[in-house]
């Protein structure tokens, strides 16, 4: 998925909003730098692969491929297979995900040349580029300052549940007077961009232009997402110090928002706002780049859109919220390209017990490319490909299509009723995080408007998270995903078609059928 639309929507809406916050930031929290004093886990070499695929468009890292031996092939076997490789890599130096191995190669950039050579030998079942994922969201261009109010349990009434029509349209209020907000005990993952774990401020250096600086730069737990709900967070691809998670482009804080947000606290509502959220952070923007670019020392500035989500930190996460107790897993990423090493970590953690959202993608004007990992969930019983639709639920202008699309949800459409037609969640203010300042903060929240089967993708989750909480123990991913499927509002074509799947969710209808009324 292109992230190209989202940057220049900021670049027209931030307009000298961005020169007066940069000016404060600079200011108020800019020292000497001294590159290289803070270690990161995201090494100089692996950040320049994701500046490399950037610059040069491409939808995979560079040097990187990832490769699954044949059953019973030891390490003998392995190594046999990677001499096929002109630097000869040694099988001690593999990393590992799940039965599937990172190979490098830095003298040969070219990744499908990589995948070609080992593929071919006899030891090998697939080899397969270390594709690029995306996150975007469709352009949103508002905000607003968090508000305060009253609410009252059930109906939600603080002042701004208004903008939140999604959740009318698929009758939550409804559903919560059989289900208020889930078990407390269930938790949901966010495989996605990271979650904020800590209020806390670290000193990371960045390039201002024309000399490296050291900010003090601020991180915050959204408001809206007590800390206690906060559980077994984990980050493959950046590794903040002492484990903290930090979301650094808040496109994972507002999918987890509309997933199970803090309710009757007077800002918005989440669907499922008592369950635990697992905040795993597989993908990597542009603060995150700049960060370890100045830490090792390298001057200049990147593309806005350098980054994504590599598959191996993607499997790596699915498999780590299987095995960490995830019921419910939410996947608002995707790309063009077939990837194995996803399908089977999905498999994986369905087999494990979780319940798998995934986002259709948003390319439908862009050639309506078939997408991954979705594109595999009519064939795994417990994982969901989502469809976005907008406020007169008809199919979002960008919503993808295809013969694996299983499900539709609210996720916005602003060519229907402007910003006040996308998804409204909290999350990070965008004027103090863009890219085009010369140094972020990341403690300042609001309500944003987004649009994206991103969006939609949430609510489905949050409604698996509901039906799990009513059944209890005996809810498997399949019962989950047939009665998702079977309480669902038929839209377009009758039965099961190309734009919705089999239609609309339905949350009350599947949890007042689940065997329990109020």
């Amino acid at each position: 998925m292109r992230r190209d639309r989202r940057w220049t929507s900021w670049r027209i809406w931030l307009g000298t909003t961005t020169l007066a916050a940069a000016t404060w930031v600079l200011t108020a929290h800019a020292q000497q730098a001294q590159p290289g004093a803070f270690p990161l886990q995201l090494t100089t070499a692996r950040a320049q692969e994701f500046i490399d695929a950037a610059d040069r468009r491409l939808n995979y890292l560079p040097g990187e491929v990832l490769v699954k031996f044949k059953s019973g092939m030891g390490p003998a076997s392995q190594q046999r297979a990677l001499m096929a490789l002109r630097s000869r890599p040694s099988v001690d130096t593999l990393r590992w995900v799940g039965d599937v191995a990172v190979v490098t190669d830095p003298t040969q950039p070219d990744a499908t040349i990589l995948a070609s050579q080992l593929s071919s030998q006899p030891e090998v079942a697939y080899a397969e580029p270390n594709f690029l994922d995306r996150i975007e969201p469709r352009p949103e261009m508002a905000e607003r300052p968090l508000t305060t109010g009253v609410r009252t349990a059930l109906l939600p009434s603080d002042p701004d549940f208004g903008l939140q029509w999604n959740f009318t349209a698929i009758g939550m209020p409804d559903a919560w007077t059989i289900n208020p907000g889930g078990n407390s005990n269930l938790i949901v993952a966010v495989v996605d961009t990271g979650v904020t774990t800590v209020n806390q401020t670290f000193a990371f250096p960045l390039w201002t232009g024309g000399s490296f600086q050291s900010f003090n730069i601020p991180y915050a737990i959204s408001p809206d997402l007590s800390a206690s709900r906060l559980v077994s967070p984990h980050d493959f691809v950046f590794a903040a110090p002492g484990g903290a998670v930090l979301d650094m482009d808040s496109h994972s804080t507002h999918v987890a928002s509309t997933i199970g947000e803090d309710t009757n606290n007077g800002m918005l509502a989440g669907i499922a706002y008592q369950v635990k959220i697992m905040p795993v952070k597989v993908c990597l923007g542009y603060w995150d780049l700049m960060i370890q670019r100045a830490q090792a020392g390298i001057p200049g500035f990147i593309s806005p859109d350098a980054g994504g989500c590599p598959i191996d930190a993607i499997a790596s996460g699915i498999r780590y919220a299987a095995d960490n107790g995830a019921k419910v897993i939410n996947l608002s990423l995707g790309g063009t390209d077939p990837q194995t090493t996803l399908h089977d970590a999905i498999v994986y953690a369905v087999g494990k017990g979780a319940f798998v959202s995934i986002a259709m993608g948003n390319d439908f004007e862009d050639g309506n490319p078939t997408e991954y990992p979705a594109a595999y969930a009519p064939g795994i019983d417990g994982a969901m490909s989502v469809a976005a639709v907008g406020k007169t639920l008809s199919r979002a202008f960008y919503s993808s299509t295809g013969s694996y699309c299983e499900i539709a949800a609210p996720g916005g459409d602003s060519r229907v009723a402007g910003t006040a037609g996308e998804i409204w969640q909290v999350t990070m203010s965008l004027a103090s995080t863009s890219p085009f300042l010369i140094a972020p903060v990341f403690n300042i929240y609001a309500e944003r408007a987004m649009q994206g089967t991103s969006m939609a993708t949430p609510h489905v989750s949050g409604m698996a998270a509901l039906l799990m909480s009513q059944i209890g123990p005996s809810a498997t991913p399949a019962l989950i995903e047939q009665m998702i499927r079977k309480t669902a509002k038929d839209l377009g074509a009758p039965g099961r078609d190309d734009e919705y799947g089999y239609g609309l969710i339905q949350p009350r209808t599947a949890l007042f059928g689940s065997g329990i009324r109020k």
